[in-house]
This record gives structure tokens, C-alpha cells and sequence, in this order.
């Protein structure tokens, strides 16, 4: 669950239901069932607007193929929504972050950004083109990135979320008993992203994550630039870690993934 992102009670609720989803995409299952949450201040918000909200969940959800089978709502003093969801995958293929080998390729399948943009969406600081561009990536399901994982046998996937992009890898590499190394210049971040950082769009969130990676993290790059890999992420993208005579293949099936860096035997993070 986590409070509105964008403006659009609607593009809210498609949003939140793409990020639940992803746990499951991110561990090769398919979808099966959900249960909606919602906390909503009755007494400052229309319900017209939770109505919104549900309705653009229902759309993802059904999209999905996953059956809504109820849910829960309480009176908050701010609006949250979000799903807990169950998911099935065959016995013995279920995909873990904690099997990755050393000089596994690592694909990235969404841009980076998404939390500067949101922070500069609550200030009415955000171009309206980004804000939007920024809603089509939040909205987009993880389904076709993760069964590909599966198709390919990737050998470690997660997905990057709340802990960003650099807090997934390291939970990534403990669990796997390895290092990484990123190549900063081929991380995708959404155009804009950089000028919006420049003028203090920097979400509180982000700057935890960027607290908690600091004493694992090798590089000589600006600050600004570690920033953005640190950089809480709502409906991000897959992280997957690819033995590298299957990455050809895993690139077809995922138009929009990016080659980022490779595991390694050194228990480190490393951006060159």
C-alpha cells in the first residue's frame, strides 16, 4: 500500500495494482488471486474519488488475469491503496534473488526516475510530458520481463521498487554471497530526471536508501548520479541477473530491457 503518486485518482489505482504484481512476475509465477486495501479520510475526499481509484486497479488487475476476490477498507487521515496478491509457478522453477552466479549479466527492464518525478508532481514542479511518460512506465505490468526470466532460466530476478535500484542489488548480492558492478552510463533514466534532482526533487525515501547502500558502494561518480540509482522506485522494473549466453535471447523477448553491469566473485557495489 502507499499514498497517491500522481494527480489522477485513476492512473493511482492502476499504478499501485502493476506494483503489487510485480512480486509475483519477479519470481516467474502467474497471477491467481488479489485482496484490495484501501484507507480513505471519508471526511476530506470524495468517494467518487476512491471509486476512481478502484476502478483503475480493477482495469490492471483484469488485465492481469487476476481474480479480485475482495478486500478491506478503514477510515485513514490520508488515502492508501494496494493489493495483496497470491501467485502460482511450477514446483521447482519458482525464481529467487539468491541464485545468482558470478558474471551473470544484469538487465534492467524500466527506466530509473520515478521517485524524483513523483516528489516533483506533489510540488507542481514536474513537466507535464514527464509526468505522463513517468504514469505509462509506473502503469506497465512486469508480466512479459518475468516470463521471459522464466522462459530463459535466468538464474536471479527481483523487482526494483521501494529500496531502489541499489538496495534491490544488494539484497540481490548478499542473498546470491557475490558483488556487482553497474555501468552508470548504460542505466536508462527517464529524460528530465537529472534537472529535476538539480532543483531539490529528492523524495525522503530515497535519500534512506541512498543512507543504507553508502558503506557498500565503490565508485568514483558525482553524488548526483548515485543519487538516482538509490532512487525509491513505485512499479519499477526487473532486475534480472542472466547467464551470458542467454542474454541474446532474454533482449528479443524484452524490447525494453538495458544490460546495466554483471555480478562478481567481489562482495561489493562498484559503479564505473
Amino acid at each position: 500500500m502507499f499514498a497517491p503518486v500522481v494527480d489522477s485518482a485513476r492512473d493511482w489505482g492502476r499504478i499501485a495494482a502493476a506494483n503489487a504484481l510485480s512480486d509475483i512476475y519477479a519470481m516467474g509465477a502467474e497471477p491467481l488471486t488479489a485482496l484490495q486495501y484501501l484507507a480513505w479520510p471519508r471526511d476530506e475526499l470524495p468517494f467518487e474519488l476512491a471509486s476512481e481509484v478502484i476502478l483503475g486497479g480493477m482495469d490492471v488487475m483484469a488485465d492481469a488475469g487476476c481474480t479480485v476476490v475482495g478486500g478491506h477498507s478503514i477510515d485513514g487521515p490520508e488515502p492508501h491503496y494496494g493489493f495483496a496478491l497470491t501467485g502460482l509457478a511450477p514446483v521447482g522453477d519458482v525464481l529467487t534473488n539468491s541464485a545468482g552466479q558470478p558474471e551473470d549479466v544484469l538487465a534492467l527492464t524500466k527506466p530509473l526516475g520515478m521517485g524524483i518525478i513523483a516528489t516533483a508532481i506533489k510540488r507542481d514542479r514536474c513537466p507535464p510530458e514527464l509526468e505522463v511518460e513517468a504514469i505509462g512506465w509506473m502503469s506497465r505490468l512486469n508480466r512479459d520481463a518475468g516470463t521471459a526470466a522464466s522462459s530463459v532460466g535466468a538464474s536471479a530476478v527481483t523487482d526494483v521498487t521501494g529500496f531502489g535500484l541499489l538496495g534491490h542489488l544488494r539484497e540481490m548480492c548478499e542473498a546470491s554471497g557475490l558483488g556487482a558492478e553497474i555501468e552508470f552510463d548504460r542505466v536508462p533514466v527517464l529524460d528530465g530526471v537529472s534537472e529535476l534532482l538539480a532543483e531539490g526533487m529528492w523524495p525522503g525515501g530515497s535519500g534512506r536508501n541512498l543512507s543504507a547502500v553508502s558503506n557498500h558502494v565503490v565508485s568514483k561518480r558525482a553524488e548526483e548520479e548515485i543519487k538516482v540509482l538509490a532512487d525509491a522506485q513505485t512499479s519499477g522494473g526487473l532486475l534480472v541477473a542472466l547467464s551470458p549466453g542467454d542474454v541474446d535471447q532474454y533482449m528479443e523477448l524484452v524490447e525494453d530491457a538495458v544490460v546495466i553491469g554483471s555480478l562478481t566473485s567481489e562482495k561489493s557495489l562498484e559503479v564505473v
